[in-house]
This record gives structure tokens, sequence and C-alpha cells, in this order.
């Protein structure tokens, strides 16, 4: 009984926390929507396995002058948290809630969402917003289970996962085919960093009767690796291992820099939020043989240092990634270090626009408005972060300073706690030390837990 009270009261303190959020958030997002003439058009990128060490303002070799102009001219995300893999993340990013509500926690052929799925595509076009997307989807395979069905009024490149630069090819044999427009396959000629870029340009410069969302979700930087000479050639100051590699992220940072080049062309830039982070860490390892005419060149790709672990794990170097948001005249220019999720991008998007939260929408994200314009207060760097790793085989809680890191093995749990205020790296296991600490977090993530399990569809409603 004394347990089933302690839940009832932690849920209402929990819904209490998001009321106030979005409160907070409503009334900044009232003052900016005052300020501005129309609604923001909306530009969504999303690099592929893009390590924490990968970008230039992180300190690495590789060169990304456009993401470090954005970086510095916006806000730097400085703890901005994801899934350890590709279509978690992307489930919650359109949803806002945490993937593990959906039964996903690994990549996905199948389809992911309910057909009735409020995404963000469609609260943005219930507000007048042209919608639209090219690149990776990764949310279901089939072009039946294409992103027109999910909110886009306009879908072009990959239905599935990473494909191979030149042929376009998925791995194996039941998806290999699958670059499609407007959710039907189709044969297109090109490197698929530059046909995205330039379909992505394409739209930014065409007439729109409203304003426009554009999701581009890269297929750059996974593997398989094949870059122009002209980007080989730009790499050839970094070790020949991780040459490709390299490339690829300053092959896809020129790209980012001709879509604000078509902002600014066309006017549209001082009313445009653009908001750009990774999937997930850095990877260790090159699977590039799995996909038809791919060639593995180096064991190691991404780089995460210094946080500790890769893409696949729950640690912070597999869910912490590079992370900006920019809006000039809107967004000053700062650096911020309170913890904000995927799962945050909906609920602050819609609060800007005015859109409430939809019946049985059940967002796990809050808006962060107030965190970007430097008005949040304490309420959300104290909020409970969550993360379901791949195929349940780890989990990881943050609460304020404290990450909880457990590892599911047929012989017993392995548990790890650390203090990331003190430890970001993750260097010390604080666990045999804080034994109550340690109970308290493991109730508190099997309640999650328990919240993925209700919250799974039912076949009927999928």
């Amino acid at each position: 009984m004394r347990e089933r009270q302690t839940a009832i009261i932690a849920a209402c303190l929990a819904c209490t926390v998001r009321r106030a959020l979005w409160c907070m958030g409503l009334l900044a997002c009232m003052t900016v929507s005052m300020a501005a003439a129309t609604k923001p058009n909306i530009l969504l990128i999303v690099s592929d396995d893009q390590g924490w060490a990968d970008v230039g303002y992180h300190g690495s070799p590789i060169k990304t002058p456009n993401l470090d102009r954005l970086a510095r001219e916006g806000v730097e995300l400085d703890q901005h948290y994801v899934a350890p893999m590709c279509t978690p993340t992307r489930a919650a990013l359109l949803t806002g809630r945490y993937w593990s509500r959906f039964g996903n926690t690994t990549p996905s052929n199948e389809r992911v969402l309910p057909w009735k799925t409020w995404t963000l595509a469609r609260a943005l076009k219930q507000v007048g917003y042209t919608t639209y997307i090219t690149g990776k989807w990764h949310l279901g395979s089939k072009p039946e289970w294409g992103p027109k069905k999910f909110g886009f009024d306009h879908s072009h490149g990959s239905l599935a996962g990473g494909v191979h630069p030149y042929n376009h090819r998925y791995k194996g044999t039941t998806y290999d085919r699958t670059w499609h427009r407007n959710d039907k396959l189709i044969e297109e000629e090109g490197h698929v960093t530059d046909l995205i870029g330039a379909e992505a340009v394409k739209f930014i410069e065409a007439r729109h009767a409203g304003p426009f969302f554009i999701y581009v979700p890269f297929t750059a930087v996974h593997d398989p690796f094949d870059e122009p000479q002209e980007w080989l050639d730009s790499a050839s100051h970094i070790e020949s291992g991780r040459r490709q590699y390299a490339a690829c992220v300053q092959h896809m940072d020129a790209v980012i820099g001709k879509m604000i080049d078509a902002l600014e062309r066309t006017g549209q830039r001082e009313n445009t939020l653009t908001i750009i982070f990774s999937d997930n860490g850095g990877t260790n390892g090159d699977g590039s043989r799995a996909y038809p005419g791919g060639k593995a060149n180096s064991p190691i790709k991404g780089l995460n240092h210094p946080l500790r672990g890769w893409k696949t794990q729950v640690y912070e170097g597999g869910i912490r990634v590079p992370a900006l948001a920019n809006w000039p005249k809107v967004l000053k220019p700062a650096k911020v270090s309170t913890p904000v999720h995927v799962i945050d991008w909906m609920p602050t998007i819609c609060a800007l626009l005015g859109i409430p939260e939809a019946k049985g929408a059940k967002w796990d994200g809050v808006n962060i408005w107030p965190t970007l314009i430097g008005e949040d207060g304490p309420v959300l760097a104290s909020r409970e972060l969550y993360c379901q790793g791949v195929d349940r085989r780890s989990a990881a809680l943050r609460q304020r300073r404290w990450k909880l890191v457990v590892h599911r093995r047929k012989g017993g749990d392995k548990v790890e706690l650390f203090d990331l205020y003190a430890d970001p790296n993750e260097k010390e296991d604080l666990s045999a030390e804080q034994p109550d600490r340690v109970a308290a977090m493991l109730a508190a993530l099997a309640a999650q837990e328990k919240r993925d399990n209700d919250a799974v569809p039912a076949a009927e409603e999928r």
C-alpha cells in the first residue's frame, strides 16, 4: 500500500512539474510570437552516427565551419540527449515520447508508430505549415509505411536506414530498394549527401503559401563510405583510417552551408529556426560490407572523447550528442548546460506556435524554450531523464547529478552509479557507496519501465 501511495504522489508531482514547465514556456513563447511577424520556418537537421568529438566546436581536427558558425551564433546545447541508436531517436523526435513507449528499442524496418500517432508533422500541418522530409526515415521501410502516412506533404530519400552513397541500396535483400520520392520507389543518380542537400535547397527556394517545416535526416555519417576525391583531399590532414569518415562529415557540413545560404538568398534566414543534432553517439566499427558495394576501411569511425562509450551504449558517449539551435535575432549566442532531450523538441515547437498537446499525445518531453532563451529556472534541471537501451539489454536513469546505469544479464544485473557533476566521463562507479540512492533510482527506473509496458499499443490500435 505504501509503495502504491508513493507512486501516486510521485505521479502527481510529475504532472504538476510538467504543467509548470508548460506555463513558463508558453509565456516565453508569447513574447517571441509578438515579436515575430509570421510563424517561423523550421529547418530540423539530424546527422547519423556523428560523434561528440567530430565537430570543430568540440575541438575536432575535422573541419565543420558551417556547424561551428551556427553554434557560435546560436545556442550550443552542451547536454543534449538522444537514444543510443537511430530508429528510437527518430520515433522520439517526431512524437515527444520515449521510444520504448512504442515498444521500440532497436533499428527497425517494421512500422514503429501506430497509424494515428500525433506526429510533429501533423501538428504543424494543422497550423498551416507545408511539411517535407528529405533523407533517412527508418520508421517503417515499406512504401505504404512512409512519411506521407504520418503527416508529411512530401517525402524523399531512404525509407530504410543508411544506404550506399551511390547505388542507394540498403543492406539485406528485403528492403534493399529503398530510395523513394513521395513514398514511391525510384532510381536517382548522384551521391546521397548531395541529393539530400539539393532537395532541401530546392524546397527552401520554392514559393510556399505559408511557413514550412523541413526535416533533413542525413544518412551521413553512417557507413558505408565512398566519398568523392575532392572531399578526401579536403581531409588529407586526417589519418588514413578515419579519412573517409572525416571527408563524409566535411561533405555534410558543406551541404548544410548550402541550406543556410539558400535561406539567406531568399530572405528567410531571420524567420527560420534551425535545429541540428546527431541521432546517437559515434560508432566503434565499420559495417560497410553488409551493404551492396560497400567496402570496410577502418574499425573505428566516430569519436566521442572524452565521453565514455559508443553508439548502442547508454553511457554518455552513446546518448549525449553535439546539438545546437539557431534563430537570428531571436536566440542569443549562448552555451546551455541544462540537460535537454530529443523528446523535448515536439513540445517546444508546439508551445512556440501555440499548439496545445493533443488528447492522447502523452508527451514525455517538456517545453525547453525558456532554456533556449536563458529564462529557465531550477525546475527543468531537476527533472528525470530515462533511456532504454538496445533490445532492453541496458537502461539508464538520470536524476539531476546522478546517473544510474543497469546492464541486464542472465546471472544478475550489473548496476553502476555516476555523479555526472563531478565525473561527467563516468570513470568512477559509486554504487557500492550509495546503496540507498541506488535502491531509490532502481525503483524509479522500474516505474518508467512499467509505463513502457502500459503504453505499448495493442495490435488493433496499430
